[in-house]
């Protein structure tokens, strides 16, 4: 066994209160726990980036879904990038640097089958965003399950988010007639058109999503990618042309909701148009992982890709940078620096 000297303890967040509607800082406890020696096949792991996600708020309920829940008093997990500080598993050496899914602690011990040694040629974090699990749901979800094509026009909600800002990116370099995006902010607006290439942007706060759409793709759309649900559905299936399909990858808008949510209401178009709503889950597309690695990788390396992380310094302020993120604090993925 290959170590350096391990610390007796490590912070980890548990999950504290199941939350009703927002999640508050009450419903998480920063906890100190023991650092455990690697066993046979092991390795332990400290985290230098943790992600948080909007799918996370869904697993703080406790109701059945595509996850298991996160159990009270139990530490929280999600994607976390660090480098190896001991190792009992054969190929694994100190100082490697390993993608897991075991995050919110500061260190993590880990059978190392469920790790993931990575090139740190290319920045850890972006192990986290454009070329982890973010990445691969903007590259899967439009080009497999949107069945995207070139000439296409393309709507992206949350379009200044981690997964968003990707969306449009590959859109525009696989040959997008069009490509429009939403945001939440004058700003974020901005940033769409003038850094990441969308062809128009719009403030969805500013007025109402269908007109807004209508103005900036008066012909209409071919694939939406959905990562808010609620108006902004309604206001694509409005949009899409006739045999458009639509991406259903996130509702962040209803997430924190703790009524029923009001629509789309206009479902029935997607009868006469023939529609495709497709939801979507990453782990359903793993085999498109070299093929994306490939080419978004090369994107990354030419300068054709332009990422933006929101970095939040302190392991201390991972909730503060989770409840953030589902406020809309982001521009591209949110990550939290351990080491603050």
């Amino acid at each position: 066994m290959t170590e350096q000297t391990l610390p007796a303890t490590g912070r980890e967040w548990h999950l504290a209160a199941r939350p009703d509607g927002w999640p508050t800082p009450g419903d998480f406890a920063l906890v100190e726990a023991p650092v455990q020696a690697p066993g046979a096949g092991q390795i332990v792991v400290r985290n230098e980036y943790l992600s948080v996600d909007p799918y996370m708020r869904g697993r703080m309920n406790d109701v059945k879904s595509y996850v298991p829940p996160f159990r009270l008093g139990a530490v929280m997990e999600g994607g976390a990038v660090g480098r190896v500080v001991a190792s009992a598993a054969e190929g694994f050496a100190v100082g490697d640097a390993v993608l897991h899914g075991l995050g919110w602690r500061e260190y993590t011990t880990l059978d190392a089958a469920k790790g993931v040694k990575v090139d740190d040629a290319l920045p850890l974090r972006s192990y986290l965003g454009v070329l982890g699990m973010t990445g691969l749901t903007a590259y899967a979800g439009l080009l497999e399950v949107g069945s995207f094509q070139e000439g296409e026009a393309v709507f992206v909600s949350g379009a200044a988010g981690a997964v968003g800002s990707v969306v449009g990116q590959i859109a525009k370099l696989r040959g997008a007639s069009l490509v429009v995006g939403s945001a939440g902010s004058p700003e974020k607006v901005r940033r769409l058109t003038e850094e990441f290439g969308f062809d128009a942007a719009f403030d969805y706060k500013a007025g109402p999503v269908a007109e807004q759409l209508a103005e900036a793709a008066p012909d209409g759309i071919d694939v939406y990618f959905d990562n808010v649900g609620g108006e902004h559905l309604e206001a694509a299936i409005g949009a899409l042309n006739l045999r458009g399909r639509a991406v259903l990858c996130g509702a962040i808008a209803q997430y924190n909701d703790t009524r029923p949510p009001t629509g789309p209401r206009n479902l029935a178009l997607a009868i006469g148009k023939r529609l495709r709503l497709q939801g979507m889950l990453v782990g359903d597309h793993y085999a498109l992982q070299p093929q994306f690695v490939a080419e978004v990788g090369g994107w990354l390396r030419e300068g054709k890709l332009v990422v933006e992380d929101t970095v939040v310094d302190g392991f201390e302020n991972t909730v503060d940078a989770f409840i953030g993120m589902l406020r809309g604090a982001n521009t591209g993925k949110m990550l939290v620096r351990v080491a603050g």
